[in-house]
């Protein structure tokens, strides 16, 4: 059985505040302090806290680019999206030195393993093994 929560996560990025609202409420357009424009940001988010001023930082990154945090059926979820601006930095690197678009970069989960091909093209451990070489122990056969 499918469990999707129908209340989303509103966030004011001004006010480093989120809401919890169901998606089709009438007062999900407007924030309560300082009457600035919600974002709708997914069921998933976990947002960081108000003193956090580095992960409010990546957040509105991964937000003004476009990415949300709406999961999909039995637990999927949204995927990877960065926590901090250094994992922000390093997507945005990635964007600049493939041509990627910066939507696709920030949902990578680990750079280093991605080439112009994609986030799928290289996986840790892939390639050619080397050959075993002879430490010189005696063999047990």
């Amino acid at each position: 059985m499918c469990f999707y929560s129908s209340r989303m996560h509103f966030v004011c990025l001004e006010c480093r505040a989120a809401y919890k609202k169901s998606a089709g409420s009438r007062e999900a357009d407007r924030c309560p302090q300082c009457r600035g424009e919600l974002i709708d940001a997914g069921a998933d988010l976990a947002v960081p806290k108000r003193r956090d001023t580095a992960g409010w930082r990546a957040l509105e990154a991964v937000l003004r680019a476009g990415l949300t945090f709406h999961g999909g059926c039995c637990g999927t979820g949204p995927g990877y999206r960065p926590r901090t601006p250094r994992e922000v930095q390093d997507r945005l690197a990635l964007a600049a030195r493939t041509g990627m678009p910066v939507k696709e970069a920030l949902a990578v989960a680990d750079p280093a393993l991605t080439d112009r091909y994609g986030a799928t093209a290289r996986t840790r451990g892939g390639g050619a093994r080397m050959p075993r070489q002879d430490t010189g122990s005696p063999s047990s056969s």
